[in-house]
């Protein structure tokens, strides 16, 4: 890993030395400790990299990814604590998030709306990508900014 960062380095070559992304299951074990074993390796390989003043990426999909495990079993949480483990992460900063200020509207609109964090997610990456809107069928996303709702 490099300590200059690792988003939007466009060859290994550039980047000098690997940054390391972090996928969703490691993430997933940090935050739930849920495997002992699996959560003492990746604790250490953290706890490493901070002392070192390395950061690692975490892309929007492992985030999306991240949402929707926690939702379901055997995590069942809540959208309140949904938000609170995805804030927790923007204000690490071990963690470069992809996107970091589209997440931080699309997880201020999961927060008052009632579509998942990844439909709000969808819609201002759609947004920023010059997108007049995003179309959907979801009546949750009735009158949230960047959807279009099919009747």
């Amino acid at each position: 890993m490099s300590g200059r960062g690792c988003w939007r380095r466009t060859t290994r070559e550039s980047a000098g030395a690997a940054c390391e992304g972090l996928d969703t299951n490691a993430l997933l074990r940090f935050l739930t400790a849920d495997d002992p074993v699996q959560t003492d390796r990746v604790g250490s390989l953290l706890a490493a990299a901070e002392q070192g003043g390395e950061r690692f990426f975490v892309s929007v999909v492992a985030l999306c990814e991240l949402s929707w495990t926690l939702r379901g079993q055997p995590y069942h949480l809540d959208r309140g604590q949904i938000a609170e483990v995805l804030e927790g992460i923007l204000g690490t900063s071990l963690l470069e998030v992809q996107d970091r200020t589209l997440v931080r509207r699309s997880l201020a609109a999961f927060r008052q709306g009632r579509a998942d964090f990844s439909d709000y997610l969808l819609g201002w990456l759609s947004l920023e990508a010059g997108c007049a809107d995003t179309v959907t069928f979801d009546r949750k996303l009735r009158g949230a900014t960047g959807f279009s709702v099919l009747a």
